[in-house]
């Protein structure tokens, strides 16, 4: 590994040599000596860590000079043969307004009215409207009275309408706002004097109304071919909790829990009967459910490869990064929804095999004898873990190349989550177990509609107005 054009493994191997020559070291010093080089290398192999070789975000890479494109040709702008979107002049204009040319600053002349030249201002105009409903009253002769009845929704003399509230909860739980802020945005903008308060009870509102969808959505997760699933930690009141999900390209799923493994898996009551094939990151307690089939995502082996050859030097590490790349390029090829031959599977199959145990001449496994008084399990380096796993779950990491609905990777899961790292970079962690609960499900909403082509605000508004979308029904 190289740092500032210093190799830290060769000049750590250098002078560990020059130690092993020099006689007069006391046994104190000598291990003092071994255990700040051992930490030297343990601070080196982190700073080598990046978006490319383990789980860290992008965020979070050092990017020296200027980011430049692939092949470094293309000018700065839009490329040639994109589609791009621009204002577009409407037929039906809102308000139109007459220009006439002021005929005292033009030159004496007859002049004709022979047309207009036009053009078009798009603009918005946020304001408060206010309706009062007046139900007549009625009086017989006898002093009876009858008044007509209000729509069912207007309950009492002042309240809010659903276009606030659909407005209040798109803003905190799809555009991830402050409570604070969706106050501030209401008074300033649109001149409406709303509580923080409010904003709670509009998103407890709209996660009571959902309690049909999660049903239903659950059954669907369950009758589904393919799931993702991933989890994440999250803060509620200051713990540290998880928020999991299981999704597909149609449907998403999320639910905070005290827990990561098996009993927050269960608690929602999909993986325990689900019966396709789960995609994930090999996190173990997964491989809990045997009802089903498994994929592992192989964006986190290509990261693990890079590490493995980065830092430890491993040539096949390199070569199996490859050989997962060329896999996944003659998938590709197959075109949509296809998968290799018979023919191509075995050759790929034994290219891999093949590939692993050269990998145990490099990378062998450790010495198992014990010491005396020795317990726990042999230490492995993180290397020699990722070669043995390769061996030992070869059809859950190949199962891209022979099932057409099987991904490379479980990016599907990792992106749904994502959205709660940002929700924790605004608002830093959610306050209560309650609010947690209403960000996942009306999250879970929010995004199923949107994979169905049903936006926010479609989706909100139909929430409630008391109608669920209809691919959920």
């Amino acid at each position: 590994m190289t740092v500032d054009n210093i190799d830290i493994d060769a000049t750590i191997k250098k002078v560990q040599e020059l130690l092993a020559q020099e006689p007069n070291l006391s046994p104190a010093l000598r291990s003092t000596l071994d255990i700040l080089l051992l930490v030297v290398q343990l601070l080196a192999n982190r700073l080598g860590l990046n978006s490319r070789n383990s789980s860290k975000p992008p965020s979070t890479d050092f990017v020296k000079g200027e980011k430049k494109t692939k092949d470094g040709n293309n000018k700065a702008g839009g490329q040639v043969g994109r589609i791009g979107t621009t204002l577009s002049k409407v037929a039906d204009p809102d308000e139109i307004k007459l220009l006439k040319v002021d005929r005292a600053s033009l030159p004496p002349a007859q002049y004709r009215d022979i047309g207009f030249e036009s053009r078009q201002v798009f603009d918005i105009d946020i304001q408060r409207i206010v309706t009062e409903y007046r139900a007549q009253i009625l009086e017989d002769e006898k002093g009876n009275r009858f008044t007509a009845p209000f729509p069912s929704q207007v309950t009492k003399a002042v309240q809010y309408g659903n276009g606030v509230k659909v407005q209040a909860v798109y803003l905190s739980q799809f555009q991830l706002l402050p409570y604070q802020r969706v106050q501030d945005y209401f008074k300033e903008q649109i001149g409406l004097p709303i509580s923080t308060g409010s904003v709670f009870n509009f998103n407890k509102q709209a996660f009571k109304l959902l309690a049909e969808f999660e049903l239903k959505l659950i059954a669907k997760l369950i009758a589904s071919p393919l799931l993702h699933t991933d989890e994440t930690g999250i803060n509620i009141g200051g713990k540290r909790q998880w928020l999991h999900c299981a999704s597909n390209d149609r449907l998403t799923l999320f639910y905070a829990h005290a827990k990561r493994g098996i009993e927050a898996m269960d608690a929602k009551g999909v993986l325990p009967l689900f019966k396709g094939i789960l995609c994930h990151d090999h996190w173990k307690p997964y491989y809990h459910y045997t009802g089903c089939l498994h994929s592992l995502c192989n964006a986190h082996h290509l990261r693990e490869l890079e590490r493995a050859y980065e830092q430890d030097k491993q040539q096949w590490a390199k070569e199996m990064q490859d050989l997962l790349l060329d896999i996944l390029k003659d998938v590709k090829a197959q075109g949509d929804a296809s998968a290799l031959t018979v023919e191509q599977a075995k050759y790929y199959t034994e290219r891999y095999r093949k590939l692993l145990k050269l990998a145990e001449i490099e990378c062998p496994a450790p010495d198992e004898s014990r010491q005396p008084g020795q317990r726990g399990r042999i230490k492995r380096s993180r290397a020699r873990n990722l070669l043995e796993r390769l061996q030992l779950f070869e059809l859950d990491v190949l199962r891209f190349m022979t099932n057409p609905i099987v991904p490379f990777t479980n990016n599907q899961g990792e992106n749904d989550i994502r959205m709660t790292k940002v929700h924790q970079k605004i608002s830093g962690c959610f306050r209560s177990q309650e609010g947690a609960d209403i960000f996942c499900r009306v999250r879970s909403y929010l995004s199923t509609c949107r994979k169905n082509n049903v936006s926010a605000t479609q989706a909100l508004t139909l929430l409630f107005d008391g109608v669920l979308p209809d691919f959920i029904l």
